[in-house]
């Protein structure tokens, strides 16, 4: 997925003018992009994209008027482009991706320069120039809060107590995640979940899910014992492993160096359940550029789990699984909507 030299053309959708000055200079200056054009609000946007004729769009997420989940909504249908939300800390994202927007960064708060937001920004925009775009379903109400699915138990057996669960995803991995953890039981054996997402929205992610699914699932904290019906989503910033504790398993979220070039870092953790579980054990490797978490699955394979691998037809970036694929890590391939059924297949056969 090289650029090959590509010129990506982007447009930028924000009501502030202060704000789209600051996108269009910051992003300009970047070899590979190019400013298409601006809209100040909803209906100037969905005037222009037709004339522009973008490969990406950012937009703000906070609009008057028709705010950005409503303009996502009412774009993609008709022009299927890649949109990437600049937001602040706001729940309203996951809605937003939701209706289909691909990724998003987080707003300069602070806490990162202006530059590492350009920068990020940037990256989002490349990768988000391969991804495959998929307009959301009509409007939340429609979906019921994407309620889970009923699944059967998988019932009191003692083999699983001691199974474990791996799931890393990067672009696109935030709905196809859910799309998995809605199918699961509520006694699933416990899950540590890798998703790249910038501080802050990993805990609301992970109360989202908590929302939606069967199981509990919550941020994760350093030293949190692993159980049966527990996700934990590790926190964004910090290396997450899991690590064994007499007969038990916690996990240990600790500040470090980038791996793979995340923090959290898929590879990070699965090649931690590689090393220190000792029970049955599965990886699933999502959505997602790159290579990360592909090492780390073929470590798990080699250690004797059982390895799942999203398919390219329902990946949104089809980069991490591939990868994991060709080396070999990746013992079936599925859909993000068949790899609960997988998963369960393998852990009743257990």
């Amino acid at each position: 997925m090289a650029m090959s030299g590509k010129v990506i053309r982007v447009m930028v959708v924000d009501d502030s003018a202060v704000a789209r000055s600051y996108l269009i200079s910051g992003l300009s200056a970047k070899p590979n992009i190019q400013i298409a054009g601006f809209a100040v609000d909803a209906a100037d946007a969905l005037q222009k994209v037709g004339e522009l004729r973008p490969d990406v769009i950012t937009m703000d997420v906070e609009m008057p008027g028709t705010g950005g989940i409503e303009l996502i909504r009412k774009l993609l249908p008709a022009y299927r482009v890649p949109v990437i939300l600049v937001s602040s800390l706001n729940l309203r994202v996951f809605d937003a991706l939701d209706a289909g927007a691909v990724d998003f960064v987080r707003k300069p708060d602070g806490t990162q320069s202006k530059e590492e937001f350009i920068n990020t920004l940037a990256q989002k925009i490349v990768v988000s120039a391969y991804a495959k775009v998929r307009p959301g379903r009509p409007a939340r109400a429609a979906r019921a809060e994407v309620t889970a699915e009923p699944t059967a138990p998988l019932g009191p057996r003692p083999i699983l107590d001691g199974a474990v669960i791996g799931l890393g995803a990067s672009t696109g991995g935030t709905e196809a995640t859910l799309e998995v953890l809605r199918r699961l039981p509520s006694d699933i054996p416990p899950m540590v979940i890798v998703q790249h997402m910038p501080p802050g929205f990993t805990k609301m992610y992970a109360e989202r899910l908590d929302r939606i699914c069967a199981m509990e699932v919550r941020e994760a904290v350093d030293g949190d014992e692993l159980h049966r019906g527990l996700a934990l989503v590790a926190p964004a910033d910090f290396q997450c492993r899991v690590v064994r504790s007499g007969n038990r398993y916690r996990v240990a979220c600790k500040p470090g160096e980038k791996v793979s070039g995340h923090r959290p870092s898929v590879d990070v953790l699965f090649r931690s359940m590689a090393e220190n579980v000792k029970g049955p054990m599965a990886g699933i490797i999502m959505t997602g550029m790159g290579r990360d978490g592909a090492d780390g699955l073929l470590s798990m394979r080699k250690a004797g789990a059982y390895t799942i691998g999203q398919d390219k037809e329902s990946s949104v970036v089809y980069g991490m699984p591939m990868v994991a694929f060709d080396i070999g890590a990746v013992q079936i391939q599925a859909s993000c909507e068949n790899i609960a059924g997988v998963l369960l297949r393998r852990l009743r056969e257990l």
